[in-house]
């Protein structure tokens, strides 16, 4: 009889079958975004290092002016009316009789007095005397430039072009020109790679610390910091190409095409210069050459009061004989106060009007973009923000060269210092309608910012000649056939 094999008697045999996904190829796109990436992060991070130090020490130039020269920039006793302008600058032309007075910044509150000299040995610098404004009595002198101490110009120009002058302005020019690539291209890079498979905004803005210590963990904590600090890169690579040597340049004559620049304010006067005979206090001249009278620079004090302009102001005598003077509000805190106006002295009437809340908009983003750039226009705040920045920024360029040293291979055959460069071939992937809006725009925004266009043209150079000699390396001259065979 044939054997009936019931269910029950013997389980089935399954067998497991695992399907392996094979590794996910880049697109064209990802791996030439993926080799500029690096490419730009180990070559510009260095000059990024050096803008994240200095910029940090910058940060705290409030606190080292109040350290350093408080005695100078404040008073020990507020109480009392101001003295008559017209004694302080007369005090602080006794104190420093070389030079012509540029420009005089009326002490508020605790602030002395500001009276600032131009003298042409001291080139792009001024001295400045500083005098109570409650008793006339000179508190200090010091060399300024545009109205910063000492201390914070030398951080300034430690932190603009490393005390080499010209020559020094092109690393923050490089630093700030790629800020905002390396910066789009690691949230691109990112989300592309956490999206894959978890699609939630925890995972691109948390580590995913349960992964073992290694380039994966670094990798979490370089890109995740990157997005938290992505919009505050961004702000600090636009506001620092502003006043960059080229780059700078270009966006000033693109907001003058566009009539979108500062708006001057005329000094023109329809009278005659106002005479300068004798019997007045004359102690110098202006840098236009107009005798330079104490008293005028209270009447010019109190027409502006009653134009309106309160707070903080520096007074700017007549650049050129016939010409008005000009009274600017100097307040750079949230809210700011900018106005601006001319005065004819002799007559004490406002003859021009400029307020900063009819300058366009352009002019006035760019204006208050520079102040919070130096951690001005929200006080303290500002400081923080800033220096969060700087800390933050330090974290992911030295997370960055960590990655790079552990992607070294390690195998006892083929050991190397470093890692090795993404796969090259991005390009020729790419379909021709990106080559076709691509390479205009590149070219486009090269042009714009020309420290960016030259060092990419470079890095392509480059690449292209490590790619050419390593291609010749891989081919293995064939030996001919012995004879015979």
């Amino acid at each position: 009889m044939p054997v009936t094999e019931l269910p029950g008697d013997q389980p089935p045999v399954t067998e497991a079958v695992t399907t392996v996904r094979p590794a996910r190829r880049p697109t064209p796109f990802t791996a030439l975004l993926t080799r500029l990436h690096f490419y730009a992060g180990v070559l510009v991070a260095p000059f990024l290092l050096v803008a994240a130090l200095t910029g940090l020490a910058y940060t705290i130039t409030p606190q080292l002016d109040r350290a350093l020269y408080g005695d100078q920039l404040t008073v020990a006793d507020v109480g009392g009316q101001p003295r008559p302008l017209a004694d302080q600058v007369t005090a602080a032309r006794v104190a420093h009789p070389d030079g012509s007075i540029a420009a005089v910044t009326p002490g508020i509150g605790e602030r002395t007095t500001e009276v600032v000299f131009s003298q042409p040995d001291l080139g792009d610098r001024q001295h400045t005397v500083y005098v109570d404004p409650y008793t006339g009595e000179v508190t200090g002198q010091l060399t300024t430039w545009f109205g910063s101490t000492p201390v914070t110009t030398w951080l300034d120009d430690l932190h603009r072009n490393l005390h080499l002058g010209e020559v020094g302005r092109h690393y923050s020019e490089i630093a700030a020109s790629w800020l905002w690539v390396l910066v789009l291209g690691g949230l691109i890079l990112w989300w592309r790679r956490r999206t894959t498979s978890r699609p939630t905004a925890k995972h691109l803005l948390v580590p995913d610390l349960t992964v073992r210590e290694g380039v994966r963990r670094t990798r979490g904590w370089h890109a995740t910091t990157g997005v938290w600090l992505a919009v505050g890169l961004l702000f600090l690579s636009a506001t620092g190409l502003t006043w960059s040597r080229y780059a700078g340049a270009n966006f000033g004559a693109g907001l003058d095409a566009l009539r979108a620049g500062t708006p001057a304010i005329s000094t023109a006067l329809d009278g005659t210069p106002p005479a300068t005979g004798g019997g007045e206090h004359q102690h110098g001249d202006t840098p236009g050459g107009t005798v330079d009278d104490p008293g005028t620079y209270d009447t010019v004090l109190a027409t502006a009061r009653g134009a309106g302009l309160a707070g903080p102001v520096e007074i700017s005598p007549a650049a050129e004989p016939g010409t008005a003077w000009t009274v600017t509000q100097v307040d750079n805190t949230w809210p700011v106060a900018k106005d601006r106006i001319a005065v004819d002295p002799a007559a004490g009437t406002v003859t021009a009007r400029s307020d900063f809340a009819d300058w366009p908009l352009l002019a006035q983003l760019s204006s208050l973009g520079i102040q919070a750039h130096m951690g001005l226009l929200f006080g303290p705040v500002n400081q923080i923000l800033l220096a969060a920045l700087a800390l933050g920024l330090l974290c992911v360029v030295v997370w960055g060269y960590r990655m790079w040293w552990q992607r070294r291979p390690t195998r006892t055959d083929h050991r190397a210092p470093l890692g090795t460069a993404p796969t090259r071939g991005g390009v020729r992937g790419l379909p021709w309608w990106a080559l076709l809006a691509g390479v205009p725009v590149t070219v486009a925004v090269g042009w714009a910012l020309p420290w960016f266009g030259g060092t990419l043209l470079a890095f392509l150079v480059v690449d292209v000649t490590l790619g050419a000699v390593a291609r010749r390396r891989r081919v293995v001259p064939v030996s001919p056939a012995p004879a015979g065979r």
